[in-house]
């Protein structure tokens, strides 16, 4: 699907750009930046610096901290082209992405301004053109000096991070995040040039689909058009002749279907509605649940239909339940009246210099969702909307979107100014993305309803003439609910009333609830990383769990490729440019104790830590050297530790089903080379909680679980406190539309391999079902859980077994490598076969491809064996030393982490 129509020119070439107030600019550019060098259009400033060499790589090393000059300059982009009548009467310049605060000019003579990197802009210029050579500038002001002045003017609206971003409509994670550098510049970052034609143009079209009860699909084609005479000059004399009707034709395609409906657009008026009804629809279901059936429209108007739009769509109905129950409220989706769960990840843009991302990028990172059975998404308030290409691909593959809102993590002017590029942003961004069946949700803002009511400083009194004159006479400062209470709903029930939409997230749906509860619409859990052990998932019975993560740095050839400290330790001095979060790396080894190294979370003061690092000095313990070897068992502690908290608190929350609906891991992705929560580092490897995830996501998962027992609960409850748990069991979940019938082997077996005790559970589960099975005592009453594992096999291939562990890395009695596996590599075409196997158990095996080929990929990744088992891990490489895969510090496992050997 595209939204740029065929009559589109852009102008790609011949541009330069120029330094505006060369006085911010290192003395030793001024002179080249004010003469002007090459400019890429769609481009960055800071990229074109990059390109002709005039400043090192913003991702490597320190470089941030060297390059802060360039988000202060005015910079001006210049355009020289030819251009020559070609007979059609309508010349508009077309501007599809400004970031962002802009003045534009043609041939000297103003067009416009603008102030909105969200929105796309159209400006008739047909008076402006000349025949010949014409010279287009877009001169751009330093967002970050913008966003102070507006600070000023406006006053302060509390906000994250160390800039304003909330004073200009700007994405806001440009000016860094606690994941993302701070590269806050300027640029023309999507396409920019000149639409020519006559009689009318498509403006606007939304194809909305409905499904009636007989199966039946609904297609209402909503059509705006703009006729040529509309636009900056118009002579009133001919107006009569541009309000004749406009004929329509609709076309739709697909599956052995072919119907067309005609319709127009009367005089007097611009937009028609015209419906077709396709009998027996094929339906759109999400992944996991059903196919993704795709229908051909195709939209033509005008008197010789000369005006055309082309795209996508899928039948299929979609809401959200959250009546209140004995709990609190759901948020449970469903689509075409199936309850789906929904599982996935976070999405951020995917270069910090978003002018970058290709449809290359997105296939990649919709690949990555897919192929971990992921089957929603939510791009992210802080981010952008994304292009077509990102959505055309979720509806392909099946992977639910959940879309933001340009909004995060602040309080928001509601001045009339802001009020109005907010409203022609959402409006623009409802037309474009409603038609596509992967939209699930509409989401107004992310965390503000939570910075509201418990960040402080959200709440600011201001003089209020309108109230009495008494002691009372205050009212309080817009803060951006207006956007979340008001207009996003009353845009949503004018343009796309087919869609799912929630104010903010996280967002309980109850009055006077907390806006981040538990058991009342989605939440955030962010506690797990910032101040308590990962266990804590535990505690919550979250019925949508929108956003929650734990941070690990990327794969090690992105780490070393970025970070150049002399001695490479986690609190380096580029290390920690690299690690945004505030104690990040204390955090990721505070939070190992008792996992996989000694001791308890709390052990440690955090007050001990002065800008990330531990102030007096003394941190030998955040590596334990005398028993890992250097930073490489410290980067492999932490990715598996990553995954490690993942796996238990999405296994624990999808247990919860049907009173869980949702895990959405916070992130996917990252925008540069960073320790991050990301599960996909930037140059695209994936990282041991993919794999992790892979398993956990699938459609159909087994897990065993701590559960209560209603008699337990009757004689063990307390007022305000939780009851403790009596019994484990077998959760097997079916999240499909197909019914399971199996029979599961469970055995309680040493970690040499011996069968200790065996019990065997027939399975029955209807479509979409989930059921629990009490696990015999002979099962879980260990000898020694240090030395003994529980696993469960079914003997349905379509699930995985179950591995659990009832000790910690740290406690458990794990052979060292070199006695627990052998390992054998071999080259194949095209790559690698490295082949492992167990002589005593192996716990979590993966393989650092990237160590050896950073450009390497694995199929297999954190598999655990038993004794006498073996895998086979295919790699895609072009090395040529197939046992530099089974090197030491190349296979890893958590057997290399124990202190003691047995």
């Amino acid at each position: 699907m595209t939204n740029t129509p065929s009559t589109f020119a852009p102008l790609s070439s011949g541009w330069t750009v120029t330094a505006m107030n060369p006085e911010v600019v290192p003395a030793d550019l001024r002179e080249t930046l004010t003469a002007g060098i090459p400019a890429a259009v769609p481009g960055e400033a800071t990229l074109d610096l990059l390109n002709t060499g005039l400043i090192p790589d913003p991702f490597d090393g320190d470089n941030e901290n060297k390059l802060p000059w360039t988000g202060d300059v005015d910079w001006r982009f210049t355009c020289t082209f030819e251009w020559h009548d070609d007979g059609n009467t309508r010349h508009d310049l077309v501007a599809y992405g400004l970031d962002t605060v802009a003045t534009i000019e043609l041939n000297g003579d103003p067009v416009a301004q603008t102030e909105n990197c969200h929105r796309s802009y159209r400006w008739d210029i047909r008076e402006l053109l000349q025949d010949g050579e014409n010279v287009l500038t877009v001169t751009f002001m330093s967002p970050v000096r913008y966003s102070d002045a507006e600070e000023q003017r406006r006053g302060y609206y509390p906000h994250t991070e160390h800039h304003a971003f909330n004073q200009i409509r700007k994405p806001s994670y440009s000016f860094g995040w606690d994941w993302g550098i701070d590269v806050a510049n300027a640029g023309i970052w999507r396409e920019i040039g000149i639409d020519s034609w006559s009689g009318v143009r498509l403006a606007e079209v939304r194809p909305l689909v409905d499904v009636a009860s007989d199966g039946t699909g609904i297609l209402n084609v909503h059509v705006k058009v703009e006729r040529e005479g509309h636009g900056r000059i118009m002579n009133p004399m001919d107006a009569h002749r541009f309000q004749t009707p406009v004929p329509v034709h609709v076309t739709l395609e697909g599956y052995g279907t072919m119907l067309e409906a005609d319709g127009s657009v009367d005089q007097g008026r611009d937009e028609t509605t015209i419906t077709i009804a396709v009998p027996d629809a094929k339906l759109w279901w999400p992944l996991g649940y059903g196919d993704q059936p795709l229908y051909a429209v195709d939209v033509k108007a005008g008197a010789d239909l000369q005006a055309e739009w082309k795209g996508r769509i899928g039948f299929r109905t979609t809401y959200v339940d959250t009546r209140a129950d004995d709990l609190g409220r759901p948020f449970q989706i469903y689509v075409n009246d199936v309850p789906v769960h929904a599982h996935g990840y976070n999405w951020i843009p995917d270069d910090a210099f978003i002018a970058r991302v290709t449809k290359k990028d997105y296939e990649r990172g919709i690949r990555d969702l897919v192929e971990s059975n992921s089957n929603m998404v939510r791009v992210w308030g802080g981010g952008i909307y994304e292009a077509d290409e990102f959505y055309d691909l979720c509806d392909e593959y099946g992977v639910m979107v959940w879309q933001d809102f340009m909004l995060a993590c602040a309080a928001y002017p509601e001045d009339a100014e802001t009020k109005e590029e907010v409203e022609a942003e959402a409006r623009e961004a409802i037309i474009r993305l409603s038609s596509h069946p992967s939209l699930i949700v509409w989401n107004g803002s992310n965390e503000n309803y939570v910075a509201y009511a418990e960040w402080g400083g959200y709440k600011q009194a201001v003089r209020d003439d309108d109230l009495p004159a008494n002691e009372y006479g205050y009212g309080e400062k817009g803060w951006g609910d207006y956007y979340y209470s008001e207009l996003f709903p009353q845009l949503l029930a004018e343009l796309d009333p087919t869609h799912v939409y929630l104010p903010s997230s996280p967002m309980s749906f109850t009055k006077f609830t907390n806006a981040n509860w538990d058991t009342d619409g989605t939440m955030h859990i962010w506690d797990a990383w910032n101040r308590k052990d990962y266990r804590i998932y535990a505690e919550y019975t979250p019925r949508f769990a929108d956003e929650f993560g734990y941070q690990a740095p990327p794969a090690w050839s992105t780490l070393v490729g970025a970070v150049h400290d002399e001695k490479l330790e986690p609190f380096g001095k580029q290390m920690l440019v690299h690690q945004k979060a505030m104690g990040g790396n204390y955090k990721l080894a505070r939070g190992m104790r008792s996992h996989l190294t000694p001791g308890h979370l709390d052990d440690v003061s955090f007050g001990g830590v002065v800008n990330g690092k531990p102030s007096d000095g003394a941190h030998s313990w955040l590596i334990p050297t005398d028993n890992w070897d250097d930073i490489q068992d410290w980067h492999w502690a932490c990715q598996l530790q990553q995954a490690h908290a993942m796996k238990f608190g999405v296994e624990h929350m999808r247990s919860l089903a049907p009173v869980n609906a949702g895990a959405l891991i916070w992130q996917l992705n990252d925008d540069w080379p960073v320790v991050s929560w990301a599960a996909v580092d930037f140059n695209g490897h994936r990282k041991p909680v993919w794999y992790a995830s892979r398993d956990f996501f699938a459609p159909r998962l087994a897990t065993i679980q701590p559960r209560t027992s209603e008699e337990y609960r009757e004689t063990h409850s307390w007022e305000g406190v939780k009851v403790g748990t009596d019994h484990f069991e077998l959760i097997v979940l079916n999240d499909t539309r197909e019914p399971v019938k199996d029979t599961w082997t469970v055995q309680r077996v040493t970690l040499g391999g011996d069968v200790l005790a065996t019990q065997t559970i027939d399975v029955d589960l209807d479509a979409t079902s989930h059921k629990g099975y009490t696990l015999d005592d002979a099962i879980v009453d260990y000898d020694d859980p240090n030395a003994e594992l529980i696993v469960a096999t079914p003997s349905d291939d379509s699930f995985a077994r179950v591995v659990y562990n009832p000790a910690e890395v740290v406690d458990q009695s794990l052979a060292a490598p070199g006695e627990a596996f052998s390992a054998d590599a071999k080259q194949v075409d095209g790559g690698v076969e490295l082949t492992v196997t167990a002589k005593d158990y192996v716990r979590d095996l993966f393989v650092m491809v990237d160590k050896v080929d950073p450009k390497a990929t694995v199929d297999e990744g954190l598999v655990s064996l038993l004794p006498g088992e073996s895998v086979t891990f295919h790699i895609t490489t072009g090395a040529d030393d197939p046992q530099a895969f089974a090197a030491a510090n190349v296979l890893r496992s958590a057997n290399d982490l124990k202190r003691e050997a047995k």
